[in-house]
């Protein structure tokens, strides 16, 4: 009988353990600041990895000039390893994401991953002399030049009004 009892001990302690631990933590949260609203994103300055990158790159590296101050850059970074990968990303006006890649890998498999899976489609635009495409269908919408030594792909959230306007807004050097 002694045996039993003691088990009842243990049950009964381990609730009562559990109880406790419950009841502080629900204190803790509801006495440590916590802040839900959105958090302001971080505007980068990229210039020092532009000019990094025009030195570098075996091509003409693409970034804008002239944008509305409402974009904001937000991520910049150069990988001159095996590509010679550019990229610059932007928030667009209305809280999209716009970004800017450039690379030399193989046109199929940098345009796959840079515009996360969109397909080509037969509409092009003429932007500056040049033709870019434009893919839909994948997490991105995009616009894509073949040529001057690299890929360059302008993809993102942001509608084809905004990724036309970041396309207008590329200076090649």
């Amino acid at each position: 009988m002694a045996g039993s009892n003691g088990k009842q001990k243990t049950a009964r302690d381990m609730i009562l353990s559990m109880g406790l631990i419950t009841l502080v933590a629900g204190v803790i949260y509801l006495f440590i600041p916590h802040d839900d609203s959105p958090q302001e994103t971080k505007k980068v300055d990229y210039r020092v990895e532009l000019l990094t990158a025009r030195r570098a790159a075996s091509y003409p590296v693409a970034a804008p000039e002239g944008l509305p101050a409402q974009w904001k850059a937000t991520s910049v970074r150069f990988q001159g390893d095996d590509f010679d990968a550019w990229h610059l990303g932007f928030q667009a006006p209305g809280g999209e994401y716009v970004q800017i890649e450039q690379s030399t890998q193989k046109p199929s498999t940098f345009i796959d991953e840079a515009s996360q899976g969109a397909e080509a489609t037969r509409t092009t635009q003429k932007i500056d002399g040049r033709t870019w495409t434009r893919y839909t269908g994948g997490r991105y919408d995009a616009l894509v030049h073949k040529g001057d030594g690299a890929t360059t792909v302008v993809a993102g959230t942001g509608s084809f009004e905004q990724l036309t306007q970041m396309t207008k807004a590329l200076k090649m050097t």
